[in-house]
C-alpha cells in the first residue's frame, strides 16, 4: 500500500490537510493540488494511482477537469469525485464522464478508506470495450465514439441507488434514440406522460416535441 500515490485536489486547505493526514497514516503517498492548474501540472508529469477530485472549485471545476482528462486520453487512473453540495444529477454526470465513484462531504472516515481501496483495486474506467463484454448488471453512456463501462455503486441507500440506476438507464436510452422521447417510451415500455414525469424527477434534460402533452 505504501507505493500507492494519491492526488488530492481541493481548494479548501483544511480539507487538503485533513485528507493528507488520514491518508499518510494509512500508508499512502499523498500529493496536494489546490486548483485545476496544479492538478493538470501534476498529471502531465506523472500518473497517480488515484485522484480525489473536488467538484466545486474556482476557475475550472472538477467536472470540467475530468472532461479534459478524458478528451486528452489522460484518464488512465481512477478518479473519485468529492462535493459538499452533491446531488444525484451531479454524481451521474461525473460517473458518465469517467469518475469511478462519488463522495459527499463531510466524508465519513470508513467510507473514505473503503472507497479508495475499492477504486484502486478496480483501476481506471474501462474504455473501448467490445459489445459482447457489456453484460451482467453493467451499463455503457457512448461518448464521442468511445464506450465506457460502469458498475453501479452498491453501497448507497436503496432509494438513492434506484435513482442512480434510473438516471443512467434513461440517459442511455435518450442518447441511443437521439433524444426522441416517444421512441424511448416504446423501447422501455412506459407511457410517454409517465416517462416525462420520470425524466423531470431525475433532472434529466430532454426536448418535448410540439403537441406532446404531459
Amino acid at each position: 500500500m505504501g507505493s500507492k500515490q494519491i492526488l488530492v485536489v481541493d481548494d479548501e486547505i483544511g480539507i487538503r490537510e485533513l485528507l493528507s493526514e488520514i491518508l499518510l497514516d494509512e500508508g499512502y503517498q499523498v500529493h496536494l493540488a489546490e486548483n485545476a492548474d496544479q492538478a493538470r501540472a501534476f498529471r502531465n508529469e506523472r500518473e497517480p494511482d488515484l485522484v480525489l477530485l473536488d467538484i466545486w472549485m474556482p476557475d475550472t471545476d472538477g467536472v470540467a477537469l475530468l472532461k479534459e482528462w478524458v478528451d486528452q486520453d489522460l484518464l488512465t487512473m481512477p478518479v473519485v469525485m468529492m462535493s459538499g453540495h452533491g446531488t444525484i444529477e451531479t454524481a451521474v454526470e461525473a460517473t458518465r464522464i469517467g469518475a469511478i465513484d462519488f463522495l459527499e462531504k463531510p466524508i465519513a472516515l470508513q467510507k473514505l478508506l473503503s472507497t479508495i481501496a475499492k477504486a484502486i483495486m478496480e483501476g481506471a474506467p474501462k474504455l473501448q470495450i467490445r459489445d459482447e463484454e457489456v453484460q451482467n448488471q453493467k451499463l455503457t453512456l457512448n461518448i464521442d465514439g468511445r464506450t465506457q463501462l460502469f458498475s453501479l455503486p452498491l453501497d448507497l441507500p436503496l432509494r438513492e441507488a434506484r435513482d442512480h440506476f434510473d438516471a443512467l438507464y434513461f440517459d442511455y436510452h435518450l442518447r441511443k434514440e437521439v433524444g426522441n422521447v416517444m421512441r424511448v417510451a416504446e423501447k422501455v415500455g412506459l407511457e410517454r406522460t409517465h416517462l416525462y414525469r420520470k425524466l423531470k424527477q431525475l433532472g434529466i434534460k430532454f426536448t418535448k416535441k410540439k403537441g406532446e402533452g404531459e
